[in-house]
């Protein structure tokens, strides 16, 4: 089936992550970035650790410098728009979706942004702590904060998420915030048919983020 190209232009299929990470790979090059980080570089044993959800934030940085895959048919053009409607990024919520949860809980001042490091040498990513108004709606909404701020991983960052070149929260919060919304059926998986990493916000998951968390997806 020939798709007409005004169709596929919009959005990529995916990203070409293989040729940045190639030129990465390159050992001159990557001993240039290494010194160019502002912080101690990570010795190859460090980087043969990361796993999980580092890894996933590595993949969606990637993303933002890596060219996008051409579409190449209508099912093609489907996968990436509901991609980049709502996804997991590991296990915390990403795309449209996941962008417009963290303006909401900024908007209604559920958290507040706190500068500092957030580890792997990063001196420029962000934090978040929650409020007071914050740490009443999220024990409303079924969170334990305490029990969250336990986990060994960062309590609350970001990602740039490659399909909305926004930002994302991420951290154990941001998974607790989307295991929750699991369970009260606010998203849930995609069809079979689709990407593994696809979810759907539901009609009462929709009213839920407005109520909740002053987020407006129509």
């Amino acid at each position: 089936m020939t798709v007409p190209a005004e169709t596929l232009r919009p959005l990529p299929w995916d990203a070409d992550i293989a040729s940045a990470a190639a030129l990465i790979a390159d050992s001159t090059r990557a001993a240039i970035l290494r010194a160019l980080l502002p912080d101690r570089p990570l010795a190859a044993g460090e980087l043969a650790r990361l796993a999980g959800h580092e890894v996933a934030a590595a993949l969606e940085a990637l993303g933002l410098i890596s060219p996008g895959l051409p579409v190449r048919s209508l099912r093609q053009s489907r996968e990436a728009a509901v991609l980049a409607e709502a996804r997991t990024c590991y296990d915390h919520l990403a795309g449209r979706a996941g962008v417009e949860v963290l303006d909401g809980l900024l908007r209604q001042g559920l958290l507040e942004e706190k500068s500092g490091r957030t580890g792997l040498g990063d001196t420029s990513s962000h934090r978040f702590e929650v409020t007071g108004a914050g740490a009443k709606e999220l024990g409303s909404f079924g969170l334990n904060l305490k029990q969250i701020r336990r986990s060994r991983r960062q309590f609350a960052g970001t990602c740039i998420d490659w399909t909305q070149r926004r930002r994302h929260l991420n951290g154990a919060l941001a998974a607790a915030i989307t295991s929750r919304m699991f369970e009260l059926g606010w998203i849930e998986r995609g069809s079979p048919g689709q990407r593994r990493r696809s979810v759907r916000v539901t009609p009462v998951g929709i009213e839920g983020l407005a109520s909740t968390f002053g987020v407006d997806l129509p």
